[in-house]
């Protein structure tokens, strides 16, 4: 599952979800843009830094050097194949790969070179069923589908879209819940409920120990008072 924040992160630890995967899918779910092609020069520093685990690469058999370099370092790397959301627009938006016989055959060739190059999974996003099956079958690590269909070893969502959080999901998605629309009215309400002075009530305001609240009071009625003896004197 994705989280973006300690929030949704911790939801998902909570929920005992294997991994939580911080994707750049939050370039459009968080942060409102129309793509997730972002630059990649803060990846190191996300392995310093930011203490993740492993890092997630896309790309088929161009990216296996790359691969290779890392993990014989001992960087642990997620392949990613089918369609890649930062190379989408060259692959003619975000579109099924692999619907053809040569397409398909060219994608188990990448998952083979990236399983040969040292990936410890793969994710296999907006593939055919049958094709993303034969890709998990043939090889000895796990693919984690992305609308690739029930024979991946396990399945990955983005969370903002399972939740129902950000409108129009693709077809590969279950909403699980419609949470928007239920933010969408609490928020309505808090905006009535500050207009009507109906919140905060009581409950939600902290009091004063009653002496201490008459003294106060004292010394309001008395600051009026001289208040009202300095405007006098301005007026004459």
């Amino acid at each position: 599952m994705t989280a973006h924040d300690y929030p949704t992160g911790t939801l998902v630890d909570k929920a005992g979800i294997d991994m939580t995967l911080v994707g750049d899918s939050l370039a459009m779910v968080a942060l409102g843009y129309t793509s997730t092609s972002e630059a990649v020069n803060n990846a190191v520093r996300m392995l310093k830094e930011g203490k993740v685990e492993a890092v997630k690469l896309e790309g088929g058999k161009e990216m296996a050097p790359t691969i290779a370099q890392l993990t014989k370092v001992g960087i642990p790397v997620l392949g990613h194949i089918g369609l890649t959301p930062q190379r989408q627009a060259s692959l003619g938006g975000y579109k099924v790969q692999g619907k053809s016989v040569a397409k398909a055959r060219a994608m188990i060739d990448d998952a083979i070179a990236l399983q040969e190059a040292g990936c410890y999974a793969i994710v296999l996003e907006a593939v055919p069923a049958p094709v993303a099956t034969h890709i998990t079958n043939v090889l000895s690590i796990p693919t984690i589908g992305i609308g690739a269909g029930a024979g991946c070893s396990g399945q990955v969502l983005v969370q903002q879209d399972m939740l129902g959080l950000y409108g129009r999901v693709p077809r590969f998605c279950k909403t699980y819940r419609a949470l928007a629309d239920d933010i969408v009215g609490a928020l309505k309400e808090f905006s009535a409920d500050v207009k009507s002075r109906a919140f905060p009530a009581d409950e939600h305001t902290y009091p004063m120990p009653q002496e201490e609240l008459s003294r106060f009071l004292q010394f309001m009625s008395a600051d009026k008072v001289v208040a009202e003896k300095a405007r006098i004197a301005d007026n004459q």
